[in-house]
């Protein structure tokens, strides 16, 4: 009875590697390299079709002003993408972003472009808080209304001079700017253990198949 048990073991430990990778090897690619991100438009706001979770956060943006200008697309390497649906109030120089996150949870953050190619964004999700004085300044309002989000925002916008074209263009154009400046320290940190579980999870992979020699 031991040596099919025995059999199993392996296979067992090598699903496991397997599933660890899958789950975290993503995260690595993106943590060595934001910019590996493929980014680009996809729907015009005609054509968008917004997930039902997602359509209470739009009628509060339509009160506050803002306009549907499509939706856009992030595919990470090794990963599925994902898709956010844009909102935009050119007065207030101001995008909305809804997206569903990995447990559908409706999800919402505004974004200005500033002055020194800057950024300010204000999300109703954890997000960590950074600031580089001047140039970009980041946070979150975790379940407060829409509304008070957005007034919030403003305030912070204010002194740093909102600029930008505020349409689908500019939204993707913004998208690339983020991920090539502020962004990819952001995006490093936020999958930092992905990196950590895929190289150590490697690491024991290479101990395994090379220790037995």
């Amino acid at each position: 009875m031991s040596q099919p048990l025995d059999a199993l073991v392996p296979l067992a430990a090598l699903a496991l590697v397997l599933v660890v990778l899958y789950k975290n090897l993503w995260r690595a690619v993106l943590c060595i390299a934001p910019a590996t991100v493929a980014l680009d438009s996809e729907d015009p706001p005609d054509r968008m079709q917004l997930p039902q979770p997602l359509a209470p956060l739009a009628r509060e943006l339509a009160r506050l002003g803002f306009s549907s200008i499509g939706s856009r697309r992030e595919k990470p390497v090794l990963a599925a993408p994902t898709v956010f649906y844009e909102f935009a109030n050119p007065a207030d120089k101001a995008f909305a972003t809804l997206f569903l996150s990995t447990s559908e949870r409706p999800h919402l953050y505004y974004l200005t472009m500033t002055q020194n190619r800057g950024f300010v964004i204000t999300a109703n999700y954890p997000r960590p808080a950074k600031e580089v004085p001047g140039v970009y300044l980041a946070g979150a309002l975790e379940e407060f209304p829409p509304e008070r989000i957005y007034r919030a925002h403003l305030r912070r916008v204010e002194p740093m001079g909102p600029v930008g074209e505020y349409t689908q263009e500019g939204r993707l154009a913004a998208a690339k700017a983020w991920f090539s400046g502020p962004g990819r320290s952001e995006i490093r940190h936020q999958n930092l253990h992905g990196l950590v579980w895929t190289a150590g999870t490697l690491g024991i992979l290479a101990a395994a198949l090379f220790g037995r020699r």
